[in-house]
């Protein structure tokens, strides 16, 4: 069974900073591309960035890149997002799961997410 674990949101001023983590299996884990997708209300959920395996090559969303930097901790089966110079437009809840391509969902199960709000 699939399982994701987000946390590490938070409110925060624009301009700040944030790390999230997500931990899942390592059956789900090893030997997949993994990634971080957001969902701001009223939209779609979009991917923000994606770490291949084993931590080789990374992608970022434009709206992202330069700001964020996506990290995994293969031994713990840890994903994290650093994320600096925070926006109000970066307000949306957080998920990780696998990627597939440049950015469809490898899993169809989504974990509870984790809230990071950015206020101006």
């Amino acid at each position: 069974q699939v399982q994701f674990v987000e946390s590490g949101g938070g409110l925060v001023q624009s301009g700040g900073s944030l790390r999230l983590s997500c931990v899942t299996s390592r059956r789900t884990f090893s030997f997949n591309t993994m990634g971080w997708f957001r969902q701001a209300p009223g939209k779609e959920r979009e991917l923000v960035a994606h770490i291949s395996w084993p931590g080789r090559n990374t992608y970022y969303a434009d709206s992202v890149k330069g700001r964020f930097t996506i990290t995994r901790d293969n031994p713990k089966n840890t994903l994290h997002l650093q994320m600096d110079s925070l926006k109000p437009e970066d307000t949306a809840v957080y998920y990780c799961n696998g990627v597939r391509g440049t950015n469809t969902p490898l899993f169809n199960y989504w974990g509870q997410g984790t809230q990071v709000t950015v206020s101006s």
